[in-house]
């Protein structure tokens, strides 16, 4: 049997298997999904002779179990949460009057540069990454950014530099 015919003959014959499985561990499809791949790629590329179908079944089973526990103890899945969960937080609102407020009324290209920067620290070099732009012109939209900050604040002055 070539190459093509066995993982073929595998994703005909465990996949549905190994997906339920995997669900039950992850609770999630995508995940579910991964394991199932890394299980028919493993099989694929360590070839093993078993003695029935029966025990071919418990090992690619006992491979899919042993997949979503190594998922389930990696430290990146102990420190994410579920997008979901995120949605549950509130957005901070703004109040009338505040910083947050007129920096949101700002144009977009203003307010990226102005949030990047203040809000989350980052450098006119890193914006520029981040933004696709050169820093020049981080520099320029900061400067107008200001600007016009200064002007929806009532002539308070914000000046700082990057």
């Amino acid at each position: 049997m070539n190459y093509s015919q066995q993982a073929e003959r595998l994703a005909e014959t465990y996949a549905d298997a190994i997906l339920r499985l995997s669900y039950t561990y992850l609770k999630n499809t995508q995940d579910a999904q991964d394991v199932c791949q890394t299980v028919f790629v493993k099989l694929l590329t360590e070839p093993r002779s078993f003695e029935s179908p029966a025990h071919e079944r418990a090992y690619i089973l006992r491979m899919a179990s042993n997949a979503c526990k190594d998922i389930l103890k990696s430290p990146w899945r102990q420190r994410t949460r579920p997008l979901e969960d995120g949605l549950q937080v509130p957005a901070p609102e703004a109040e009338d009057g505040s910083v947050l407020s007129a920096v949101n009324t700002l144009p977009p290209h203003y307010r990226a540069v102005i949030y990047l920067c203040y809000y989350e620290g980052y450098t006119a070099a890193e914006i520029g990454e981040i933004l696709g732009v050169p820093t020049a012109t981080v520099h320029t939209r900061l400067a107008r950014g200001r600007t016009r900050l200064k002007e929806i604040l009532g002539g308070m002055d914000y000046e700082q530099s990057v």
